[in-house]
């Protein structure tokens, strides 16, 4: 059992078993009362508290002894690593590929570290992560703000299970995680959809027919190979794309890690037939997810830019994609890039009573809730089904 100790006083025996409490050499010098316990690896522990603070010294005492007991004891002295030096230890050992790598290091260096770096982490508190909140809005999109309240949840959630601090401040009942603003999507029409198709070069057209027939992503489109369609069965295997890491082109996994399989329509399988006989495929060898890796995958593209090269998003959607858009009388935002294929594509597929699963495994969501909530208002309404389920059952 831990106990409390008055360093200002001394307690010394006279002759006969008299005892007398006289002032120590340390009186009025520093901290005045010190808990000493022993931690549960056995070692002695102490901290110290200032004069007149006798009270605090004995709570302190008594809520580390049931700690203990309960197995939910931290070390005081583990929390005073600051907030930038662990989250730079964070960020060395969690496993991430290396474009998440990339944009989670610049997240938490550029968002979290200026505000909460230099706080010891013991220090942080659910008003300043409140604090840090409210200076964010106008700042940051409410979809980066969201990210990035994630990261700082998740850092602080692992300092928890790294016993450096007792408890996760961005759990707190008066902590409000910030939500991203749910934006209703607006599918294309087909004839939109058709005109952009006309403004693109004759050899970068079938990637519409893939976003806009397979639910293809865009960097998925562009990591496509000739191996990777089964004309046979009427099928793709998506298991690749192209991706930009520390501003280098580099084959990795699909989103989420998932390769999948897409059925492919008969349409979007003659497009492709034609465009392998003008372009045929060029075998492009990059990097495996890490552009300074050693490891390299050689891939024969479906599609390639003029100079023979794999096809860099920024490049593509600058020249190629927006000035399409923009000759099909849309007006380019956020939401008008190739992503917008995917919508229509499961815009398409729910009108013709294709289930949620079913389209969630097609495009590659890890969670057909997710799915769901993306586009459910798509779906046609219920009591048109049951009025057309109930005509057809009388008829």
């Amino acid at each position: 059992m831990g106990h409390v100790e008055d360093r200002w006083y001394k307690v010394i025996r006279h002759p006969g078993g008299r005892k007398e409490r006289i002032k120590s050499d340390l009186f009025g010098k520093g901290m005045r009362y010190r808990v000493r316990y022993i931690g549960p690896d056995g070692r002695e522990r102490s901290q110290s508290f200032p004069d007149r603070a006798k009270r605090d010294a004995e709570a302190f005492l008594v809520s580390t002894e049931t700690d203990k007991l309960r197995g939910s004891y931290v070390d005081p002295k583990a929390g005073r690593i600051t907030f930038a030096e662990y989250a730079e230890d964070w960020l060395r050992t969690r496993s991430f590929d290396e474009s998440t790598r990339e944009s989670t290091e610049f997240r938490v260096r550029k968002h979290l570290v200026p505000f909460f770096g230099s706080r010891q982490l013991a220090s942080i508190k659910p008003g300043h992560i409140r604090e840090w909140d409210a200076g964010m809005v106008g700042k940051l999109a409410p979809a980066t703000r969201a990210v990035v309240f994630a990261h700082l949840r998740t850092i602080l959630g692992a300092a928890v299970d790294d016993e450096r601090i007792a408890k996760n401040p961005c759990s707190a009942a008066s902590v409000k995680p910030p939500r991203p603003v749910q934006r209703r999507v607006v599918p294309w029409r087909a004839d939109e959809v058709s005109a952009i198709r006309r403004g693109l070069a004759e050899r970068y057209r079938p990637m519409v027919d893939l976003g806009a027939g397979c639910g293809m992503r865009q960097g998925e489109i562009f990591g496509l190979g000739v191996d990777d369609i089964d004309f046979a069965s009427g099928s793709v295997h998506v298991v690749r794309q192209v991706k930009v890491v520390r501003s280098r082109l580099v084959f990795g996994l699909p989103k989420n890690d998932r390769d999948r399989r897409v059925p492919l329509p008969e349409s979007v399988t003659q497009s492709l037939k034609e465009h392998a006989d003008k372009y045929p495929p060029l075998s492009i060898t990059l990097p495996w997810e890490d552009p300074f890796s050693d490891e390299r995958v050689t891939v024969p593209l479906v599609f390639t830019t003029t100079r023979r090269g794999a096809i860099k998003r920024a490049t593509f959607d600058g020249k190629s994609w927006r000035p399409a858009v923009e000759a099909a009388g849309i007006v380019p935002t956020r939401a008008t890039g190739m992503h917008a294929l995917r919508h229509f594509y499961a815009s398409a597929l729910l009108d013709a009573g294709e289930s949620i699963k079913a389209l969630a495994s097609y495009l590659g969501h890890s969670d057909p809730g997710f799915t769901l909530r993306v586009y459910t208002h798509l779906m046609p309404a219920s009591e048109e089904r049951t009025r057309r389920a109930i005509d057809d059952l009388f008829r």
